[in-house]
């Protein structure tokens, strides 16, 4: 039996189920989550046969003009192609506002193309650095007479898909959690019963679409779930989820983000991936096998396990200091892992102090060590490291950099270890003088 009830989540727990399982990148999970630009969103759609507004994307000002042209009518959008959140309230390093604008000709379309294309965009998800624009996504403009929202998603509570949707569509989803709960309705899905027809035409009549539209709706949703199954999808969230004023039912805006995991089935989906739009760092460690999310303080770890890296950033936050990332090296720790995790981790001015948590399973702690103290030989690197070895060897391995004469301390206790990294780093943030420091119950 499938489940449909008016729920009243809260604007916290609705998040952090969008954020248990979206695309957006998280310091709680081991594998990221792929997302792809509207314009391929829109293409995926189209061949399950989901109606969207008429739209292509263009690389050029002169392209954009052409596709404005092909489109015709004087009534369409122009959307800068960048991954994040809040295009429309965006700022362009050139001064342009706004990510998302409407536009009466191709003259307009060429026009803020060009102010858009090689340019970087700034909204509240991008940071102050921004994200580059490299096209955009022209599209004719329609006319809703109503707008829902609907998104599906894997609900770990539940271990099933769930469909969230709202009667409030073309909004924050947060907000009206928040604002109008009541306005939420979540329909909790048998994986192996699917959406049916019930369930679906439920949603679409619960939503409020008007009578000639409910079968519309109804296909559409099983459409949509059926993309979800389909392709590995860990999110599809259609905002707004339209009827037109000619009762057409049309997706005019489309997030979709895909489970990392399936990428060695779903090969067409991920060549889609612009890492133009990542972190270039973050991109080198996926290359190098390592997991690595940036984060804001200013304590570098360095981690085996993604169970382990959570621990050691709570710690540190526990004792006052703050992570400058999580990064898993994974099972091997070898040498060669150590070092691409040094280069990532010291690339980030913020850090003063590097935190080594290792549980040496696999690879001896003696060898880890090894592996540590030739990587900091030949970074000749000043920064503060403490180090917990864990496992086989552990006790060679305290010895191996007790007697390296670095500035790496072997602590065995994880609390002393996250104290004692905190410490350092707050005197080395300070400018003291810490050789004496350094020394003084450590070595």
């Amino acid at each position: 039996m499938y489940k449909l009830a008016r729920s009243r989540p809260s604007a916290a727990a609705l998040r952090a189920a969008k954020q248990n399982t979206a695309a957006r990148s998280s310091a709680l999970q081991q594998k990221r989550f792929l997302s792809i630009h509207e314009y391929l969103s829109a293409n995926l759609l189209k061949t399950y046969g989901i109606g969207v507004p008429k739209g292509e994307v263009a690389r050029t000002a002169a392209e954009a003009e052409k596709i404005a042209k092909n489109i015709g009518g004087d009534d369409m959008v122009i959307k800068a192609q960048v991954l994040a959140g809040g295009r429309g309230k965006g700022t362009f390093d050139n001064g342009l506002k706004g990510g998302v604008r409407v536009i009466y000709s191709s003259t307009e379309a060429k026009m803020f193309a060009d102010q858009m294309i090689g340019h970087k965009l700034v909204t509240k998800q991008t940071g102050a650095a921004g994200r580059l624009c490299n096209a955009v996504y022209i599209c004719e403009r329609k006319f809703a007479r109503r707008e829902f929202y609907l998104a599906i998603l894997m609900d770990r509570q539940s271990q099933a898909p769930v469909i969230i949707a709202s009667s409030q569509g073309g909004m924050d989803i947060e907000t009206v959690a928040k604002e109008s709960p009541e306005a939420i309705i979540t329909t909790n899905v048998d994986i192996h019963k699917g959406v049916t027809d019930d369930i679906a035409r439920n949603i679409a009549t619960e939503l409020g679409f008007s009578e000639q539209c409910i079968e519309d709706a109804k296909s559409t949703i099983q459409k949509l779930y059926k993309v979800f199954m389909e392709k590995d999808a860990t999110q599809i969230e259609i905002n707004p989820l339209s009827e037109t004023s000619d009762h057409q039912v049309l997706a005019m805006d489309a997030k979709l983000t895909f489970d990392d995991n399936a990428e060695f089935r779903q090969k067409e989906v991920f060549s889609w991936r612009d890492r133009t739009q990542e972190d270039a760092d973050e991109v080198k460690a996926a290359e190098s096998g390592l997991n690595f999310i940036k984060l804001d303080g200013d304590i570098g770890c360095l981690v085996n396990g993604a169970g382990l890296a959570m621990a050691t950033m709570d710690i540190i936050k526990l004792n006052g200091g703050s992570p400058a990332n999580f990064l898993d090296v994974g099972g091997g720790a070898t040498p060669q892992a150590i070092k691409q995790a040094f280069d990532l981790i010291t690339s980030d001015p913020k850090v003063t102090a590097i935190f080594v948590n290792i549980f040496g399973g696999i690879v001896r702690c003696d060898a880890i060590a090894q592996g540590l103290i030739s990587v900091v030989q030949s970074m000749n690197l000043r920064t503060p490291i403490v180090a917990r070895l864990q496992g086989t060897n552990m006790e060679l391995a305290a010895k191996l950099i007790n007697e390296s004469g670095l500035k790496i301390f072997s602590i065995e206790d994880l609390q002393s270890a996250a104290e004692k990294s905190v410490q350092f780093s707050k005197v080395v943030k300070m400018g003291k003088q810490t050789s004496g420091f350094l020394l003084n119950g450590v070595g």
